[in-house]
């Protein structure tokens, strides 16, 4: 079975690989800078941005800690996540990528269910 992804935005239409990109960006232009997205197995995919960052974190299922990308040789911290209720959260940015990391990073997961080979990224479990 092909895992598909949807946008927790109460839409049953399933983004792609082609079209998450958009999506977020489009998410992003309108102030929403928490976005996360439900595989049809279960899994979620968290991608929370300051604009600059991003944090990206992928879940096995709802109380899984699952697992984020880093830049491990990143000094410093950001702020500016706002989350959807409002909290404005601060990251080190070790715990974070470049945006344009992490739209690479949503993309191919979407498509492959899987971390790109070439990125870093720490489990938390």
């Amino acid at each position: 079975m092909i895992e598909s992804w949807v946008i927790n935005d109460g839409s049953p239409v399933p983004v792609s690989s082609e079209t998450v990109l958009k999506a977020l960006r489009s998410r992003i232009d309108s102030g929403r800078l928490e976005t996360w997205l439900t595989s049809s197995t279960g899994r979620s995919l968290a991608f929370v941005t300051n604009t600059e960052r991003a944090m990206v974190m992928l879940l096995e299922e709802e109380s899984d800690p699952g697992e984020h990308a880093v830049a491990p040789r990143a000094q410093g911290s950001s702020d500016g996540f706002v989350l959807s209720n409002g909290q404005d959260d601060e990251y080190p940015d070790e715990d974070t990528v470049p945006i344009s990391e992490a739209f690479r990073l949503v993309k191919h997961i979407v498509g492959t269910g899987s971390w790109p080979t070439d990125e870093r990224w720490v489990v938390d479990r």
